[in-house]
């Protein structure tokens, strides 16, 4: 009889399971989030700061408008591909923080692409598509570089990741204050500019540049390689336990290093787009710390692709809140980058209670007979 009833008793418990897995996913970001709040409103109240005035006033920035709502669509864009940059290496099990580099590295390749091209008259249609590949293989390059570093000679990827990111910022400053320096930029120090009939466009019916489209689209295709199919579990398996990998025989080398590549290839994508919609040319405006607040995007989206939009929506609502709160409330711009690091701490925080609350814990006792 207990033969008989185990089946039928594992199979009703086992969506359960998932389900409170699941719930528990949002749950501590949704609670860390409000924690963030909440020491945010502390802040503010000794500062002499109304917290009601601050979050009403990063609604109206963020979503109160047409114009609100597609300026923050229009700063999410970088964060979606920057924080696919750091979510796809996490499913493996490795911590890269070096998102900025490949996208200001991956911007400025676009821009040394365009230049000759641009100046030979090879029509855009042409000239953004490779732009854009150089910039993809430049980030896949660079975060590559992390990533077989990591496996081939035990680097410490967090390590390596952020000192390439250094090397990028600085690779970029050395051409562009130097040999691909534009006459032209007296202030500014930057490549020549692309010309308008070079620049991207925006989507339809709106403001915003096709950077957030092509990052929505990725991070469908992401979250589908990732998790259904047989790379995606490989990837898993390998971040749940390399050594079990390895005795199964599975690429872990290749696994990781693959990771990385589409990773860097995310935010060398970013850069394009910063080059190619935003800015027209390289310079020190990369330089947006887009690749760090991707790091935040990621981890409040639990690694999760698909969760990376809306997530990198609610930091570009933040962002584009921050001039509106200085002018209203007389405080610095960067008060914003206070409430993101909070967040971040707190977030960090919570990653220590999942699998410790009773509440999204299957039943014991009764439950498991």
């Amino acid at each position: 009889m207990t033969v008989q009833t185990a089946g039928p008793a594992y199979v009703t418990r086992a969506p359960n399971v998932r389900s409170l897995k699941l719930a528990e996913s949002f749950f501590i970001p949704i609670a860390a989030l409000v924690v963030s709040a909440l020491l945010f409103s502390v802040f503010l109240l000794i500062i002499g700061k109304s917290p009601v005035d601050f979050f009403a006033l990063v609604w109206t920035g963020g979503f109160g408008s047409s114009f609100s709502f597609q300026n923050t669509l229009q700063r999410s864009a970088p964060l979606v591909l920057t924080g696919l940059a750091f979510a796809v290496p996490a499913r493996i099990g490795l911590t890269i923080i070096g998102g900025e580099g490949a996208l200001v590295l991956g911007g400025f390749a676009a821009a040394a692409v365009a230049i000759p091209l641009v100046t030979n008259g090879v029509p855009p249609f042409l000239t953004l598509p490779l732009m854009a590949i150089a910039a993809m293989a430049t980030g896949g390059f660079w975060i590559g570089l992390a990533g077989w570093l990591r496996h081939y000679r035990g680097v410490n990827e967090t390590i390596s990741s952020l000192l390439l990111s250094y090397i990028a910022i600085a690779i970029m400053n050395f051409f562009v204050e130097g040999a691909l320096r534009d006459p032209a930029s007296a202030n500014k120090p930057s490549t020549m500019p692309i010309g308008d009939a070079y620049r991207v466009g925006a989507m339809p019916f709106t403001d915003v540049h096709w950077g957030l489209g092509a990052g929505v689209l990725l991070a469908i295709v992401l979250y589908i390689l990732m998790s259904r199919t047989t790379f995606g579990f490989a990837a898993r398996m390998t971040g749940g336990n390399p050594r079990a990998a390895l005795a199964q025989g599975l690429p872990v080398g290749f696994l990781v290093v693959t990771c990385c590549v589409i990773a860097g290839a995310c935010a060398g994508l970013g850069g394009f787009f910063e080059v190619a919609a935003i800015h027209g040319q390289a310079n020190a405006s990369l330089v947006a710390g887009y690749g760090f607040t991707g790091i935040l995007v990621a981890f409040l989206a639990r690694h999760n692709p698909l969760a990376v939009v809306p997530v990198a929506i609610l930091f570009g609502a933040i962002a584009a809140a921050g001039g509106l709160v200085q002018r209203r409330m007389g405080m610095p711009d960067a008060t914003v980058l206070v409430l993101q690091g909070i967040i971040f701490v707190v977030l960090l925080t919570s990653e220590t209670m999942y699998g410790r609350l009773k509440f999204f814990q299957p039943g014991t006792g009764a439950d498991r007979t």
